[in-house]
């Protein structure tokens, strides 16, 4: 599932620039992450490095929009074609909250 922003923003801009998919952007009203773009950190993060910094911790799982780590990876390479990740069996509890 991806991540997602609730009501109870306070428009910090913390998790923005925390995001390694850039995936979160100021909306109109809160900052708001795009779930096409997110991978909740998997293949980077133990968790989500949104929610390591929010001070407000309104960056929870998106409930409707629930993904497998599987899911997630394959989404992580795609956007990071660059980046040399690791395959689904080689991730760690540092690269993945499914992990730990």
């Amino acid at each position: 599932m991806s991540t997602v922003i609730t009501q109870d923003c306070i428009n910090c801009g913390a998790c923005e620039p925390e995001c390694p998919n850039q995936a979160i952007s100021q909306g109109e009203d809160i900052y708001v992450i795009d779930a096409n773009l997110c991978t909740e950190c998997v293949g980077f993060h133990a968790k989500e490095a949104c929610q390591a910094v929010c001070p407000v911790e309104c960056c929870i799982p998106n409930a409707d929009n629930s993904e497998t780590e599987e899911v997630l990876l394959a989404r992580a390479k795609k956007l990071h074609p660059d980046k040399n990740l690791p395959d689904l069996a080689a991730l760690t509890p540092e690269l993945s909250r499914f992990r730990s």
